[in-house]
Formats: structure tokens, sequence, C-alpha cells
């Protein structure tokens, strides 16, 4: 996936699997895309995704909502696809900058759906947004920033439960991700890996996603973590997949080779390693 097309691809990708999900709870949700508008892709293959969504869960409510600067040509393109749209989704096209995304999302009536953001940042990070878009219910959001940009802090500071950022080792851009689904944050995660880039792993080093990965750098990060005391599997998971640029299964692999190497204990000593075992540093 080329690098300039990375964030709105994992957005749609992401949306795909979110929209159900978000219809089976509430029967209406609320899709939300901030950026400058220069490049119609997102907004149009977020419609499509609505659309098909829509023509098979029938009864439900999608609304589309398009805040964008720079919309010359975006209200042509994005009305020949409204065209074909069934009438469950509705599009809300705005002109402004991020930081009208709250007046927008109550403009669309999105109060009390479920919300999923795509927020490309360029350069900064508008914290008006991020509140706005932690505020929807179930809410979750992808944010494009800047390398220099730190986005998990961003994010938890917004009031997103769980959240990971991922720095793309080639382009000078950084990816954010903000949810309250372990389920969603180990998707997005997948999806990253399956994007085919290169990473910046816990030390700074390029990473390369493959099915078989190393699991020393991670090992070491996970050992770092349990510097600060015992840790069960389900949380080193989740340190994994928040905290670094690597997934859940990576964690797993990582923590079997510290106990194959007896540079950690569990407890208990046999078994799977699952959720409720308790990892210990060896001093």
């Amino acid at each position: 996936m080329p690098t300039d097309a990375v964030g709105h691809q994992l957005f749609v990708r992401h949306l795909r699997s979110w929209l159900p999900a978000a219809l089976r709870r509430a029967r209406r949700a609320t899709v939300a895309l901030g950026y400058d508008g220069s490049d119609p892709r997102p907004a149009e293959e977020a419609l499509r995704v609505a659309g098909e969504h829509a023509v098979r869960l029938r009864g439900c409510r999608i609304t589309v909502l398009v805040l964008a600067d720079g919309t010359a040509d975006l209200p042509t393109r994005l009305g020949a696809v409204e065209a074909g749209l069934p009438p469950e989704v509705a599009v809300h096209l705005m002109p402004g900058p991020p930081s009208r995304l709250p007046v927008a999302l109550r403009a669309a009536g999105a109060a009390g759906a479920p919300v999923l953001s795509y927020l490309d940042a360029a350069d900064t990070v508008d914290p008006v947004a991020l509140f706005a878009a932690a505020a929807g219910r179930h809410a979750e959001a992808l944010v494009l920033a800047g390398a220099g940009t730190p986005l998990r802090p961003a994010l938890a500071d917004a009031g997103f439960p769980l959240c990971t950022e991922v720095e793309l080792a080639d382009a000078g851009r950084r990816i954010g991700f903000g949810t309250g689904s372990d389920r969603s944050l180990e998707a997005m995660k997948d999806n990253l890996w399956a994007a085919g880039l290169r990473y910046l792993d816990p030390h700074g080093v390029p990473l390369s996603p493959a099915p078989e990965m190393d699991p020393e750098p991670l090992g070491r990060a996970l050992l770092a973590e349990l510097a600060h005391g015992p840790s069960t599997v389900t949380e080193l998971r989740r340190y994994a997949v928040t905290a670094t640029a690597y997934r859940a299964v990576d964690a797993s692999r990582a923590l079997t080779a510290l106990l194959d190497e007896g540079l950690v204990t569990r407890d208990p000593e046999h078994g799977r390693l699952g959720g409720d075992v308790l990892v210990t540093a060896v001093r």
C-alpha cells in the first residue's frame, strides 16, 4: 500500500468491520471525516461502504459527515456517489477545519449513536476535534499526523480508554487509533501489519512486519515493562498493542521466547499461556 494512501485505506478497511457491529448496537451510526479535502477518495469510499451496508441492513440509518477545507471539487465528486446511495444513508458536507467537528456532529444528529472518525491532522492534532470524536457512544477514531506529533497521549486525554500509535519509518507520518474495545484495537493493529509498510519498533529501529517476527525487540520492551512488577499475559498483550508497533500475537511469541531463555517465570508453571497467567521478570 503506498504511504500516501495508507491512512484512508486503513480507515475504509476498519469501517467495513465497524459499521455492522455499530448498527447491531444502535441501528444508526455516524461516520465523520475531517481533513483538507484535497483527495476525494476517503470520503467517496466511505460513502460506498455505507451504501453497501445500508442495502444489507434495512431499517438502519447511517450518517456520513465530511468536514473538509478546499472543497472545490469535492461536492461534485461526492454528489455523484450520493446519487446512487439508498435512502438509509444521509450525507453532510461541511466546509471548515477539524475544530468544527463538535458543531458538525451536533448538526448531523450524532448524539447517542456510535461514531467512527477519520482525522488527518497534518502537522498538529486539534484537541477540540479529538474530544468531539471521543464523545460518541462506542466512539473510535483513526488519526494521522506528522511524525513528531504524539498521538497516543492526545487520544487518551480526549477520553479514549484504549489508544495506540505507530510511526511510519519511511513517510514522516504517525498513525493513532483510539477506541474502547480490545477487539477493535487488535483488529486495527492487524490491519496496519497487513498494509506492508515499515514501522519503528520500541527502540526506534525500522520494523518490517512479517509472518514470523523477531521476538527479541519486543521481548526487551516487555522486560522493561515487567521491571515495574508482575503482569498477566492479558496486560502484556495489551501493552504490546497500545505502547509498541507490535500485535497481541507477537506478545505471546515474545513471552514464549523469554520463558525459554529463563528471563521470566510464570504462575501457574504449566498449561496454556493464557490471559490470567502471571508473568514475573527474573531478577
